[in-house]
Formats: structure tokens, sequence, C-alpha cells
């Protein structure tokens, strides 16, 4: 069994912001895999279903961006889920728009709600996958930048990258997180010359 949780701000408000990516990629996965994230509890939204015959928990946190942990603390002790089967998806402004980045533990990266998760869960051992939204523009503020919503211009490059996203969740899940990072990690570095 693995946690999946995409993070986000609840609301209306912050529906398609670049902050909410992890909560797009959730919505993705759990159409792909023929469920729903509407029930509640442990303030989070969830929703069950399987991937490759391994049960899968997808949570969308609902107490903001920096206090995620809560929620998915709250999770991991409910189903008495080891750290390695957590996965968390979540938006970096140090990637490029659309590139993916898999990753089997490691820092916070200065990402508030991964600081929270990583208190509060006790560590850093756990894979996840960071979703590039681009470095903000010089003279604008962090907070406005990741509150945000994508320009039209990048539409097309997110929507695929959110497709793209799910692929590599379901291959984290069906062929573990070292298998994903040879396959989604390598591609996005083949794609744009850079390192991967």
């Amino acid at each position: 069994m693995y946690l999946i949780a995409g993070l986000g701000n609840p609301t209306k408000e912050f529906e398609n912001t670049r902050h909410n990516a992890g909560f797009a990629v959730i919505d993705r996965l759990a159409k792909d895999i023929g469920t729903d994230v509407a029930g509640r509890k442990m303030k989070g939204l969830y929703g069950i279903g399987a991937i490759a015959g391994e049960k899968v928990i997808l949570v969308k946190p609902q107490t903001y961006m920096n206090l995620s942990g809560e929620c998915i603390q709250a999770y991991l002790q409910y189903y008495k889920l080891p750290l390695g089967r957590l996965v968390v998806v979540y938006d970096d402004v140090n990637l490029p728009p659309g590139r993916l980045r898999i990753r089997e533990n490691g820092s916070a990266g200065g990402h508030n709600g991964m600081k929270n998760i990583i208190a509060m869960v006790g560590g850093q051992g756990f894979p996840r996958l960071r979703i590039g939204i681009g470095e903000k523009p010089p003279r604008v503020d962090m907070i406005d930048y990741v509150l945000g919503r994508f320009p039209k211009s990048e539409a097309a490059v997110m929507d695929e990258c959110f497709h793209r996203a799910v692929d590599a969740l379901k291959t984290m899940v069906s062929q573990g997180p070292a298998a994903a990072m040879n396959i989604f990690n390598r591609a996005a570095s083949d794609a744009q010359g850079g390192e991967a």
C-alpha cells in the first residue's frame, strides 16, 4: 500500500495556481485509476484505488500548504505505513515549467509544505515527485508568484507535464522510485538538454 499526497491549498481561490500543482496531479491520477478524491477525514480529502494491483490512498491535505504534515502524519499513522510508502507531489520553482524530478529522499529544498511534512513525520526518507513551475521573475514577490496561475503560454506544457506526472507515479508504485527516476528524470533531461 502507498500513500500518495499532492500538496496545495484548499478553496476555490487557489484552484489552478502554481502552488496547487500537486493537487492537479492527484486529481488526474484519481481519474486515471477510476476513483475520486472526495472522502474527507484527518484534515484531508482522500480516495482509494489501485495501481498494478497495489492499493493506493490518494490524499489532498486541506490544512493549507504550510501545515500539510499534520494531515499526512495522521494518514501514515492510521494506515500504519512506513515512510518509504509515502510519495509526495509538489511544485518546485527551481525547475523549469513542465520539468519533472523524482527523488527517493532528501531535504525540503526551501519548500514550506515539505518542511512541515519532514518535521511532522520525523524524517526525509520518502520518495517525492517535484513539478517544475519555473523561477519567479525579478521584482515579483515569491508568494504572489506561487499563488498566481500559469499563463496561457505555459498551459500546454503544464498539461503535458501533469500527464507525465501521472505516468511517473504509476511507475513509482509498480516498479519502484529508482526505476521511475531512470525513466522520467532522464526523459526530461534528454528533452531539454539539462542535467538529470
